[in-house]
């Protein structure tokens, strides 16, 4: 059974950063598309950034001011957070592709191409 369990999201101040952490388990997911997407309140999921065994992807809105990295040992991926602002305010999904690909450079940002979904930690920005 594969289940990707987040943690690291909370409260932070305009300014501050926040480190997010998505453990998979169930399989090892070596060189597969990994990634977080965003919910904020009354918005659409939003792609954030991801990662596989060639590539990061960012986002526009955060590729000056987030990292994502992967830990394969753990089996784990991280979003650094740093330049926090209310606008980055939302529910953290992690996300992971089930297929090992060629080439995700097409479909990275799209939320149809992952496959396991992990229940959301809020990150919360106060003005």
């Amino acid at each position: 059974q594969v289940r990707l369990v987040e943690s690291g999201g909370g409260l932070v101040q305009t300014g501050g950063s926040l480190r997010l952490s998505c453990a998979a388990s169930g399989r090892t997911f070596g060189n597969n598309a990994m990634g977080w997407f965003r919910q904020a309140p009354g918005k659409e999921l939003e792609f954030v950034t991801a990662i596989t065994g060639r590539n990061t992807y960012y986002a526009d809105s955060v590729k000056s001011r987030f990292t994502i990295s992967r830990d394969s040992a753990k089996n784990t991926i991280y979003l650094q957070m740093t330049s926090l602002t209310p606008e980055d305010t939302a529910l953290y999904y992690c996300a992971v592709d089930a297929n090992e690909r060629p080439n995700y450079s097409g479909y990275i940002k799209n939320k149809n191409q992952y496959d396991y979904w992990g229940q959301g930690t809020q990150v919360t920005v106060s003005s």
